[in-house]
């Protein structure tokens, strides 16, 4: 029987590393940061979402409550900062306590440096779409046709009509 060759040679990911390290010194402060994360548009919603994100939770040394820190651009950060009782409430109404008990907020620009660039959420409704060319559908379903999965096969018809309609751009 042949071996697999590696093909991380030896290295693993780092959020393999650190994943359970960080989930635990989470838990073991009453929440789980990555959830705030994950689901920071549901838990602060869409507004707020689409002007900021959160880069950080940190502790104190004296164990009460966390620091959130909020990324955002310098235009929106008087915004923000008007909103940071919101902000925090919200973040806690999803914990049941107040894990957060302050909020900081971060300023940077768009673009610039790597470590400085932020991308927020676009807002939605806001750009239009062509509909796709009879022609480019039907070239798509032709190439899906022998699939049997039906979600496949739609996904499939999608990407095909993305993929045909982008090329001729």
């Amino acid at each position: 029987m042949a071996r697999r060759s590696s093909t991380t040679k030896g290295f693993k990911r780092t959020a393999t590393l650190l994943g359970d390290r960080i989930r635990r010194a989470g838990e073991s402060r009453g929440f789980a940061v990555s959830r705030v994360l994950t689901h920071w548009s549901e838990i602060v919603g869409e507004d707020l979402a689409r002007i900021c994100r959160p880069v950080e939770v940190s502790y104190g040394r004296s164990g009460f409550g966390a620091t959130l820190s909020v990324l955002t651009t310098g235009a929106q950060a008087p915004m923000l900062e008007m909103q940071k009782e919101q902000l925090r409430a919200r973040v806690n109404a999803v914990y049941g306590y107040n894990a957060i008990s302050r909020v900081r907020i971060t300023q940077t620009a768009k673009t610039g440096f790597a470590e400085g660039q932020a991308t927020f959420l676009q807002a939605q409704g806001t750009r239009e779409v062509a509909p796709p060319d009879p022609a480019t559908v039907t070239r798509a379903r032709a190439v899906a046709n022998d699939i049997t999965d039906s979600d496949l096969r739609s996904a499939l018809e999608r990407l095909g009509q993305n993929v045909l309609s982008t090329s001729k751009e």
